[in-house]
């Protein structure tokens, strides 16, 4: 099993449709998938309600008052985390991951917290020691704006690769009512919105 945290100190910077996207996209590659939600919104569980029969299925998991077990035939687990992770919560949730999304947007508030939320990370052992794969997104960018030239020049100086930008898109949520990404759509109209996750998708589905 790969186990997948998508997490950030600060909320609001899309992670819920981050997990979600993920989840949908390794469901499609045909791995035996789970969701786990551990924010207290349930926003992923949501989504997963909302999913309309036929499409690749997605195992729901409740984990916004506990971690819980994962069933053993599950390949893939991709977990939303909940805002503002600190001190227990972090270690309990590292401990399970083994790849962590950063989701960062343009924003002088969000590269504040998420600064702070890596300076956390990376007082972890199992971090210092290389053994969690941790990687940035760069998630609703307008491209050719100034927040969006911020952003690439902060994250410049990060020691992290950035796998992911993804350009901010009314599509993401308009699937999103209905349990669906852009990943259970067929048709050219959503195929540049996929090329934009395939390196992300493809590193998060390959072991170390």
């Amino acid at each position: 099993m790969i186990r997948i945290l998508v997490g950030n100190g600060k909320g609001g910077v899309g992670k819920s449709t981050i997990a979600t996207t993920l989840a949908a996209a390794l469901a499609a590659r045909g791995r035996r998938t789970a969701l786990a939600d551990a924010d207290r919104q349930r926003s992923s569980l949501a989504w997963l309600a909302a999913r309309p029969a036929g499409h690749p299925a997605i195992r729901a998991l409740d984990w916004s008052k506990r971690l819980d077990q994962v069933p053993p035939e599950i390949e893939r687990l991709v977990v939303d985390a909940p805002a503002n992770l600190d001190g227990d919560e972090i270690e309990d949730l590292l401990d399970m991951a083994d790849k962590v999304v950063v989701p960062m947007q343009p924003s002088l508030f969000d590269q504040g917290g998420t600064e702070r939320f890596l300076g956390k990370l990376a007082r972890q052992k199992s971090v210092r020691k290389g053994r969690k794969e941790v990687v940035l997104l760069l998630n609703r960018l307008r491209p050719r704006t100034r927040a969006a030239a911020r952003l690439e020049a902060y994250v410049r100086g990060l020691e992290l690769p950035v796998v992911a930008r993804i350009a901010d898109r009314a599509v993401f949520e308009e699937l999103a009512s209905g349990g669906l990404s852009i990943f259970d759509v067929a048709g050219a109209r959503h195929e540049a919105a996929r090329a934009e996750w395939v390196d992300l998708v493809e590193r998060l589905d390959t072991p170390r």
